[in-house]
């Protein structure tokens, strides 16, 4: 009966050890829910959308999770910190030319996937990252997960 006890109890450990990792990055299921939220909060006001995306308010900020945006000139309209710098000149840390296919993948009414190589937050290893991608007028928008 102890023995059971002790295995019962290890086993729910274990459990909820792996449920705590699992929360601690966003799930693709959320990131394309983000980013369907995002498409929507762009259609009604742009403005308003970006600078909340970029601040991350609005519930556009989970975890790992965050839309980004950019402009008909290549240029992020939104990010935590790229905003006015290249996102279709950006390239992942394996050299591939993320920024190129991400505008290429983006179109509207749609939502396509783009993988590449990116750190997780307070990392420097690059680990396989996929981008949910669409086209909400004349924005490009994604939002990121962690595979």
């Amino acid at each position: 009966m102890l023995r059971h006890v002790v295995l019962v109890s290890a086993l729910a450990i274990l459990g909820s050890a792996g449920t705590v990792a699992a929360a601690e990055y966003g799930t693709p299921a959320e990131a394309k829910a983000m980013l369907e939220k995002a498409v929507a909060a762009v259609k009604a006001d742009k403005a308003k959308a970006l600078v909340m995306f970029t601040k991350g308010e609005g519930g556009f900020k989970d975890r790992d999770l965050y839309p980004y945006c950019g402009g008909p000139d290549g240029l992020f309209t939104a990010h935590p910190t790229l905003v006015g710098k290249s996102l279709k000149d950006l390239k992942d840390k394996a050299g591939k030319p993320l920024g190129e296919e991400v505008y290429a993948s983006a179109k509207e009414g749609s939502i396509s996937e783009v993988m590449y190589m990116w750190p997780r937050p307070g990392q420097t290893d690059p680990v396989a990252k996929v981008a949910f991608v669409t086209k909400v007028g004349d924005q490009v928008c994604a939002v990121g997960y962690y595979k």
